[in-house]
């Protein structure tokens, strides 16, 4: 399998550090507001890569966080922490906050049949874990303490900023000095592994005792400790959204690598933005949608991962609901053929090969779809063998066909049925007429083949 590492900017053949096992690491929700269709495209793409891997016969440890405390609405460690924001807003405790959009994030992710991950850790369930991870790099020479906060000294990393391909020398332009409130801080691109609860966070409502007094994790750090505490010092794949790449995941490798002397990740994932109507999605233009949008509108939720895996997860994707739209009579399409068939024949070997072909190039999964459209026009195939094969697809593509509801006739329309067929027989067209309108009355779809009629 091949995929995009954004670490050395090129596609690599994938192999893992423990042969037949991934350890893999996705950065969760910040639950302090709704799961939108962006974070889905996120998490589907993550769950495709999953299911992908374990296709290719791997033992998938995903872990995924969920950030419940000390992410700033400013990713550089300025403004407030968002879980506080929320509570203010909705005059609510952060507690109850970080309960209602964690379940409201689980909620989509079982909409859109994402498979919840092996290990969901919540980050205020691990602050001795990121202690620990700050005692370290001060330890190592690497962090240092000031009246605020616990900071990590990026001019100490030689290696910062090689994800991003931006120099530390550009960070240190880019940032304005108005903006950066403590003054003891080295460098303005320093970022904290623990706030103290002194100052602006004199007040934080979410906080615990350390070797610093009290207060709450960076959130940085969150991920770094959670991460390496469930799967080691080294991971195989890390994800996440492309606007994490310059900050936060910069930031993680930093204080990983200089606590372990280790390479943290071996492959970075990173997906790309969710446009809507062309437009970047926000709440002030009203095109900030989520799953309750799709549903209100008699949309299958599920058709957002045909939509989604229409484009390549590392270009962008123009939402659309004319988009949606179509993508939902696409999987009806797949939602009928599942619905009229029982009986499984043989996974179809060539067409399994190209459908995997696809994936195994960078998750291709537009490729893959095309080879399920090809299947399903395939007339030199068996019906069953067709079945069997889509099923085999199905366990990547997470549309939910094996549990589709079987199409049945009832008393009332197989004896419609009986009778139209003795008509045709007979040629009485007229009767033949009569009895389909009958059918159709009854919500049945009438389709008349070499096999006979069929009623969908």
């Amino acid at each position: 399998m091949n995929l995009y590492n954004t670490k050395s900017r090129t596609i690599e053949l994938f192999t893992p550090l423990t042969e037949g096992v991934v350890t893999m690491y996705a950065c969760g929700p910040t639950v302090y507001d709704y799961t939108h269709i962006g974070h889905m495209r996120k998490y589907i793409g993550d769950d495709i890569l999953r299911r992908t891997l374990t296709l290719e016969g791997y033992n998938v440890k995903h872990v995924m966080n969920i950030t419940d405390v000390g992410h700033l609405t400013d990713d550089g460690d300025e403004g407030e922490d968002k879980l506080e924001k929320g509570a203010k807003k909705e005059g609510r405790s952060v507690w109850d906050i970080a309960a209602f959009y964690t379940d409201y994030f689980h909620d989509t992710m079982a909409a859109v049949n994402v498979l919840p991950p092996i290990i969901e850790a919540k980050a205020t369930d691990h602050i001795k874990e990121m202690i620990a991870l700050a005692e370290k790099l001060l330890a190592e020479g690497i962090a240092y303490e000031t009246a605020h906060a616990i900071y990590f000294d990026v001019a100490k990393d030689p290696h910062y900023g090689e994800l991003s391909g931006q120099k530390l020398s550009d960070k240190e332009t880019a940032v304005r000095d108005d903006v950066v409130i403590d003054p003891d801080k080295k460098n303005p691109a320093d970022f904290s592994l623990w706030f103290k609860r002194v100052g602006k966070f004199a007040d934080h409502s979410m906080y615990w005792p350390s070797p610093w007094g009290d207060g709450f994790p960076g959130w940085h750090i969150e991920c770094s400790a959670m991460a390496m505490h469930y799967l080691g010092e080294t991971i195989d794949i890390h994800t996440g959204g492309i606007d994490h790449i310059p900050v936060h995941h910069e930031n993680e490798i930093a204080q990983s690598e200089c606590a372990t002397h280790k390479q943290f990740v071996r492959y970075w994932v990173h997906h790309d933005f969710l446009n809507v109507e062309g437009e970047k999605m926000s709440k002030s233009k009203q095109n900030f949608y989520t799953i309750n949008d799709i549903t209100a509108r008699q949309i299958d939720p599920l058709a957002t991962r045909l939509l989604f895996m229409q484009t390549s997860y590392r270009k962008p994707l123009n939402f659309t609901w004319e988009g949606l739209e179509v993508a939902g009579q696409q999987l009806k399409k797949l939602q009928k053929f599942a619905a009229h068939h029982t009986q499984q024949g043989t996974v179809h070997d060539s067409y399994m090969a190209a459908f995997t072909v696809g994936l195994a190039d960078d998750l291709n999964t537009a490729k893959a779809l095309a080879t399920v459209w090809e299947l399903l026009g395939d007339n030199t195939i068996a019906e069953a063998d067709k079945w069997a094969t889509l099923l085999r697809f199905d366990a990547v593509l997470g549309l939910g066909l094996d549990a589709v509801e079987k199409f049945t006739i009832s008393p009332e329309a197989q004896t419609l049925l009986d009778a139209r067929n003795t008509a045709r027989t007979n040629k009485d067209f007229a009767q033949s007429d009569e009895l389909r309108r009958q059918l159709e009355g009854l919500g049945y779809e009438v389709l008349d083949t070499a096999d006979g009629t069929k009623l969908y």
